[in-house]
């Protein structure tokens, strides 16, 4: 995918593909879009990879605590 004009890749296990397109789909968002916006809001020096990790579990914690909706 294309982040900020740069070709990047970022490697997840199936469930978290599986959560992300879903949390997508919610926010009318397509799967680069949504990790586009992830990128922007992250902070430090960590990889993509664990930004968009971090960003599905506190989604889905969220969620659980009835804060919002699960994805």
């Amino acid at each position: 995918m294309t982040i900020s004009g740069h070709r990047t890749s970022i490697t997840l296990e199936q469930p978290f593909w599986d959560a992300l397109k879903e949390i997508a789909c919610h926010d009318k968002l397509s799967v680069t879009e949504l990790v586009r916006q992830i990128d922007s809001g992250r902070e430090g020096s960590g990889s993509l990879t664990s930004a968009v990790r971090v960003f599905i579990l506190n989604r889905v914690s969220t969620a659980r605590t009835g804060e919002g909706p699960i994805v």
